[in-house]
């Protein structure tokens, strides 16, 4: 049976590890890791481990209630896109902040800041989260 990429995804989150797909045709990162590549449609993809560091762009509050029941007991929480080193964007969710509007206001005018991977659980299934350094 061939490898689940969505089981590996997640195996990988559950071990701190950040892993997406690097196209051995065009070198373009895909992430989340799919079938084929998101910039030139090539099947010819490999693992390839992010370094879970990022820049904070944009941040947000969650919608309430939460889209998912698995998300009722995280709510509220701060939501975000990141743009990693290797240059893709990914959004996740950001802990350790305050969701007040105003601090919230007081994030965007700061501008970017720097994030690291805080992988958080939501019962027993890992979910992609950061939190600032």
């Amino acid at each position: 049976m061939p490898e689940s990429i969505v089981k590996n995804y997640y195996d990988n989150l559950k071990n701190g590890k950040l892993v997406g797909a690097k196209c051995k045709k065009c070198d373009g990162y895909t992430f989340p890791p799919t079938t084929a590549c998101e910039h030139c449609g090539s099947m010819e993809l490999e693992h390839k481990q992010f370094s879970g560091k990022g820049q904070l762009l944009f941040v947000t509050h969650g919608v309430a209630p939460p889209p998912n029941p698995r998300f009722f007991d995280l709510a509220p929480y701060a939501y975000g896109h990141v743009q990693l080193e290797e240059g893709i964007f990914v959004q996740g969710i950001i802990t350790g902040i305050d969701i007040d509007p105003d601090n919230l206001q007081k994030l965007f005018e700061k501008g970017p800041m720097p994030v690291t991977q805080d992988i958080i659980e939501v019962e027993e299934l890992p979910i992609l989260a950061f939190k600032l350094v």
